[in-house]
């Protein structure tokens, strides 16, 4: 298991913004448990410390949205905190710190690239943030996670809900009747077939969308109704719709 250069682990406090009064804790958090060579060295690798820095997580994402958005449902909470959680936020989180050059491997893992791997540069940005909780405090933490979530937090990257959800949702808040959904065609072979999907919603001319199976057409449908009128922004790529028009009347 070969040493990181102290020059780069410097840099690496750099771009986090936390010098470690325990440089070791930073080292434990960049050990992957494959450049050990027991069981009993299991614990000196990024494990424990990602177990800890997943729940420090929650909680600072959890006060800065409660904090952030005082009029927001437990609802909307619990969307917008997976959302900045989930595996691939802190995997991009660990990619803009240029943690996946520093992670120490074993041979095996080294060749099978770890370094580029989403759960591991996950884990690793847990465990970044569990090393400092414990070397500096909560409120260090805090400061971390705040430097490389504000942003995000303030714009997601992803939709909240899934489009039949935020739909209803919309259509809920104007008074309408929930949205239906009608099967109007099908194409393509046995094999893989192609749906087409209308959402009807009261007032509004329907559209439709297409799909391979029935549930990514109605996501489709209900994705491209609200890029219709003006509910979200476009977002390339993710359905084919047909619609004329915009309001019926």
């Amino acid at each position: 298991m070969s040493a990181l250069p102290t020059q780069e682990l410097t840099n690496l406090e750099k771009r986090i913004g936390h010098v470690f009064a325990d440089p070791f804790m930073l080292k434990r958090a960049l050990t992957h448990v494959s450049a050990v060579k027991t069981n009993a060295m299991r614990t000196e690798t990024y494990q424990r410390l990602e177990f800890l820095g997943d729940r420090v997580l929650g909680l600072i994402i959890a006060e800065m949205l409660f904090v952030t958005f005082p009029k927001a449902e437990e609802g909307e909470l619990s969307r917008r905190l997976a959302d900045l959680v989930r595996r691939e936020t802190c995997a991009e989180v660990a990619q803009e710190w240029d943690v996946g050059p520093l992670v120490r491997f074993g041979a095996g893992e080294s060749l099978a690239g770890g370094s580029k791997k989403i759960t591991i540069l996950a884990d690793i940005c847990e465990a970044i943030i569990g090393a400092v909780f414990l070397d500096a405090g909560f409120e260090a933490a805090k400061g971390l996670v705040k430097r490389s979530w504000s942003d995000r937090m303030m714009a997601p990257k992803r939709p909240l809900r899934d489009a039949k959800t935020a739909l209803q949702e919309w259509a809920q808040a104007r008074g309408l009747a929930a949205p239906q959904y009608l099967e109007s065609g099908r194409s393509g072979p046995a094999h893989a077939p192609l749906f087409t999907v209308e959402v009807l919603v009261p007032g509004f001319l329907p559209i439709a969308a297409e799909g391979a199976t029935k549930r990514i057409a109605e996501q489709s449908a209900a994705q491209a109704f609200m890029q219709r009128e003006g509910v979200i922004e476009p977002l390339r790529g993710l359905s084919r719709a047909r619609h004329e028009g915009k309001k019926s009347e």
